[in-house]
């Protein structure tokens, strides 16, 4: 199934806390047709939290665009590491819209262009799978999948995605907007 819908992913590395992040986040120019539709999660572990933005738009309007506005102060600035992983289009939409309280997401980053599928299916039993293609030749990735699991069942699918390869795989939290 592919829609005419593109989703644009972009990636941070900081170790500010979600709430300094979030107003740091919030000052980067986005595209106005973009942000209609904005998700944003979080993953911590140790020191240093990562964050995924999802920015929906229809493939017609490409109009996105991600970049940092200027700096307001001369106080030294925490680093944000940002990449802008690419468009994607959709394979496979099992559910939209945010997490509820006892679901996480599970993103695996694929960097292959095999597209069999079955094995990812078959560990997301207890789960919502989403697959996104890329849809723009310099997309850090082949495919992005997400998974929206019930918290009781993460680690098991978690271990099922560790036996199967080593795809680049993490747990994120949607964080709180205030505006958007």
């Amino acid at each position: 199934m592919r829609t005419g819908k593109i989703m644009h992913f972009v990636y941070f590395e900081t170790t500010l806390d979600g709430d300094e992040f979030i107003t740091r986040w919030e000052s980067f120019l986005r595209s106005s047709n973009s942000d209609v539709e904005v998700t944003l999660q979080e993953s911590k572990k140790n020191n240093l939290c990562r964050y995924i933005a999802q920015h929906c738009c229809d493939s017609g309007e490409f109009l996105f665009t991600f970049t940092k506005a200027a700096k307001t102060t001369r106080s030294k600035q925490v680093e944000i590491k940002t990449i802008q992983l690419g468009g994607y289009s959709i394979l496979q939409e099992e559910k939209t819209g945010d997490t509820k309280a006892n679901e996480s997401k599970v993103f695996v980053f694929l960097n292959y262009s095999n597209k069999d599928f079955e094995h990812y299916k078959q560990a997301g039993t207890h789960s919502k799978l989403n697959i996104y293609e890329a849809y723009y030749e310099n997309c850090v990735y082949a495919y992005i999948l997400e998974y929206y699991v019930k918290n009781n069942y993460l680690e098991e699918l978690q271990n099922q995605l560790e036996k199967y390869d080593s795809a680049e795989t993490r747990v994120y939290k949607e964080c709180y907007l205030k505006t958007v």
